[in-house]
């Protein structure tokens, strides 16, 4: 049932930061964890960062710990994702996701939004 869309792609130099968010229609976004994954092309989607459902656990893959935040605002049914530090190899289509239990597994997640890029010039 979940529609999400992805904003706040953009372009930035290296060093620099962006704030994407993830609207999510309906009701029921709080029942959901949620995730962010990305792609680069000529590269398989991969992990990016996970929250629960209350927002009271994260995961971070490794290549972004320490520089990209996850957060949920689930009264705005909206999910965001701050990312500092960003670095050219950071460059991808970036999708939120929803799942209907706790995964930091692509494969566990069931809807999907449309993307939105983001591009880091060196």
């Amino acid at each position: 049932q979940a529609q999400l869309v992805e904003s706040g792609g953009g372009l930035v130099q290296a060093g620099g930061s962006l704030r994407l968010a993830c609207a999510a229609s309906g009701p029921t976004f709080s029942s959901y964890a949620m995730g962010w994954f990305r792609q680069a092309p000529g590269k398989e989607r991969a992990f990016v960062t996970a929250i629960s459902r209350s927002g009271g656990v994260r995961s971070y893959a490794d290549s972004v710990k320490g520089r990209f935040t996850i957060s949920r605002d689930n009264p705005k049914n909206t999910m965001y994702l701050q990312m500092n530090s960003l670095k050219p190899e950071d460059t991808a289509v970036y999708y939120c996701a929803a799942s209907q239990k706790w995964s930091t597994n692509l494969h566990d997640y069931d809807y999907w939004g449309q993307g939105t890029q983001v591009t880091v010039s060196s």
